[in-house]
């Protein structure tokens, strides 16, 4: 096939918490390229798996078949600045997309808080930043291209082949190949970002009145205190508050980071600390207020590795969630090391969107990688699977088909579309057979 190069058929996630070995490694380049490897495929009675940035913490991504990187494949870069409409190869990162819009002066609605994913891989698992009124990135799809199971090329959106587009923004990839998207966007602005520690208590009481009057609102809980960071973000006409470097570098890179990442370490070495060092963490986050480029603000640094299980939740079960999940923290054998981070989404209707159909509240629980986290993240699972939560699709979870169908109300129409679109299963992998079923 063209566009072949040599790889390594070895392969990991960036938590390094899931890895796989592929017979084969494709590196197509054209739209042909994945049309051909999918075919052959499909006639070896073989399965294929399109990868991403390896940014997901489940196996979404892994295959011990062929696997197909896209970040070679050129489709060509489509930037509408009268339409607001920017069209790019699936396996665009983010970071990449952002800096593009920037010279055309449009951005993105909203992004979630780093910006390594890749374009399809970022919708199809559901990726969602926070804002009251925003469904999670995939609502910004306007048109895609898929090669389905069979090697056909289906071209859609609202007006062609609109329930594909339906089913294939959020499909953790079992529906075809994602070669090219099309993202309705905005013009470019300028975030006020405003951070400040706050008990607990007084930021689920004003809760309601955050939501409604800023653009986007989001707190981290630190375990074992009643303090949290709150974050709010709202557009405003003009960048007049720059974050000053010395300050970026001193929050960002060397509080948020590097000490971050040593009071991990330690926390992971002797875990009685864990509490105390959520204390201190809690309380060495001050007050700021800066502008900034909306991308700039809405994204920041991850250096320091992690697990991660985040549930979607109907928006008026957040507090007995985070009572149950603070019963967990409790009751746990071991301690945690990483805050809790809270974000909120609107309804939407894609059929596999977490959000789906309801306004939400999600709920992330880390922890420190090389720690141990399957019993606190399975506790949380119970506790928010009973109100009604729904897994991230790129994060840690158990769940299986027969728990997941009935939180979806279109779980049928997908099961219905990926019959039609892969009937023979090659994108078919261990993890989708537990998470979509045979």
């Amino acid at each position: 096939m063209a566009g072949n190069a040599p790889s390594t058929t070895a392969w990991s996630n960036w938590a390094g918490n899931q890895r796989a070995t592929a017979t084969t490694v494709l590196h197509p380049t054209t739209l042909d390229d994945v049309v051909e490897a999918v075919r052959a495929t499909a006639a070896a009675g073989a399965t294929i798996r399109a990868v991403g940035s390896g940014h997901s913490f489940t196996a979404v991504a892994a295959t011990d078949d062929r696997r197909m990187e896209l970040t070679g494949l050129d489709t060509g870069t489509h930037v509408d600045t009268e339409r607001r409409l920017v069209t790019v190869p699936a396996g665009t990162t983010l970071r990449t997309l952002n800096a593009l819009l920037a010279t055309h002066g449009l951005a993105l609605p909203n992004l979630g808080d780093i910006d390594a994913q890749t374009v399809a891989g970022a919708i199809s698992t559901g990726t969602h930043g926070t804002g009251a009124g925003y469904g999670c990135l995939a609502t910004f799809v306007e048109a895609l291209t898929l090669v389905t199971g069979t090697g056909e090329v289906l071209r859609c959106s609202v007006d062609t082949h609109p329930d594909v587009l339906a089913a294939a923004r959020v499909s953790l990839g079992a529906l075809g190949v994602l070669t090219e998207v099309t993202l309705r966007c905005v013009d470019a602005f300028v975030l006020r970002a405003h951070e400040r520690p706050a008990p607990l208590a007084e930021v689920l009481d004003d809760l309601p009145a955050l939501i409604a009057g800023h653009d986007h609102v989001e707190f981290y809980w630190f375990p074992y205190t009643d303090r949290v960071q709150l974050k709010t973000n709202d557009r405003v006409p003009a960048d007049d508050r720059p974050l000053p470097r010395w300050r970026g570098w001193l929050d960002d890179d060397l509080l948020a980071n590097r000490v971050f990442a040593g009071a991990c370490r330690l926390g992971r070495a002797v875990p009685a600390l864990a509490p105390a060092i959520s204390a201190v963490s809690a309380r060495a986050l001050t007050e700021r207020v800066y502008t900034g480029r909306s991308d700039a603000v809405f994204c920041t640094p991850r250096r320091v590795r992690f697990t991660e299980m985040e549930y979607a939740l109907p928006r008026d079960a957040l507090v007995p969630a985070l009572d149950a999940l603070r019963r967990v923290v409790d009751g746990l054998p071991f301690k945690v090391l990483f805050p809790v981070e809270v974000r909120f989404t609107a309804a939407d209707d894609v059929w596999l969107s977490h959000g789906q159909g309801r306004d939400s509240a999600y709920i992330a629980v880390h922890q420190y990688v090389g720690t141990p986290y399957e019993p606190y993240f399975r506790a949380f699972e119970e506790a928010a699977s009973e109100l009604g939560g729904r897994p991230h699709w790129g994060k840690l979870h158990w769940r299986d088909a027969d728990s997941l169908a009935a939180a979806y109300p279109h779980w049928q129409d997908f099961q219905r579309m990926r019959d039609r679109l892969d009937p023979e299963r090659i994108f078919q992998t261990p993890h989708l057979r537990r998470v979509l079923g045979p």
